[in-house]
């Protein structure tokens, strides 16, 4: 038999989806949307606007897990100065995951 024909039987062979089952995987793809992609942007966005209010003075987390008070801001980089010997370091904007002012206010009380 050719790939033809047995393309042809095939074809054949499956029955026509009608009725809702044929409306399934329209259906699905808003609510992949709502439950996949939707909550993901919000972070971003949430991660992003961290990021633009960034200012000295901050208490910062990097991704690699480095704690320390932001001392000055470049466009894409920052100088950290980390405990207890006071290293001064450059990170790049991108790698801080969390800013904890909180902590500061809370320890200062």
């Amino acid at each position: 038999m050719s790939v033809a024909t047995l393309l042809a039987v095939f074809l054949d062979a499956q029955p026509a989806g009608g009725g809702i089952i044929g409306f399934l995987p329209l259906l699905l793809i808003p609510v992949l949307y709502l439950m996949l992609f939707r909550p993901q942007q919000k972070r971003q966005k949430q991660w992003q606007q961290m990021l633009a209010n960034l200012k000295s003075g901050d208490r910062v987390t990097t991704s690699g897990g480095i704690k320390g008070v932001i001392l000055s801001l470049k466009d894409d980089s920052l100088i950290i100065r980390v405990a207890p010997d006071s290293i001064k370091l450059e990170v790049a904007k991108g790698s801080i995951a969390s800013v904890t002012q909180e902590d500061d206010q809370i320890q200062q009380s």
